[in-house]
């Protein structure tokens, strides 16, 4: 990679010049080539207008979890602690593997104790490819959008998914 003030020939991915320290970072970023990638890398998880999430505290009984699972018909829903800070997620995941089979009554057995604690978030200002990379790398359908701690909003596969099907439906137009 060539430094655009001495002409130094740095190694590829270099964040400064050997020779001269300039600033080598933006001259590594990746161009997007469609409109999909524009997207992906200049779009941020505000444009999906992620959905309210429905929050529990952590007492509540995984009965009472699953009820609003279904009622508000959503994958997952966010535990949040006395002052409103996300502690945790449960989802339909967690039902299956960590709940189901379970000895106790779902009304006896605390969301808490089977919640993914400190979930991976993301904020409204972060880019979809970097909300994407962490659903991807982490295995996750569902990601906390969260502002100063509290939830804000909730973020699923599907939203990324519609919203890059709008855009190949636009292309073809």
């Amino acid at each position: 990679m060539m430094c655009p003030r001495c002409g130094e020939n740095n190694l590829p991915g270099s964040d400064t010049c050997r020779h001269c320290q300039c600033d080598l970072t933006a001259l590594d970023r990746p161009e997007p080539l469609d409109r999909v990638e524009q997207s992906l890398m200049g779009d941020t998880v505000a444009v999906l207008k992620p959905r309210v999430p429905v929050v529990v505290g952590p007492g509540a009984t995984v009965a009472a979890a699953v009820r609003m699972l279904l009622d508000e018909d959503v994958g997952a829903l966010l535990i949040v602690d006395g002052a409103g800070k996300l502690a945790g997620i449960f989802s339909e995941r967690d039902l299956l593997t960590k709940v189901a089979g379970s000895p106790k009554p779902l009304e006896k057995l605390a969301v808490e104790s089977f919640m993914t604690p400190r979930p991976e978030c993301v904020t409204a200002g972060d880019t979809l490819a970097f909300a994407l990379h962490k659903m991807d790398v982490g295995g996750y359908r569902h990601l906390p959008v969260v502002a100063d701690g509290k939830p804000t909003g909730i973020l699923s596969v599907r939203d990324l998914i519609r919203h890059l099907t709008d855009i190949c439906r636009e292309k073809k137009r």
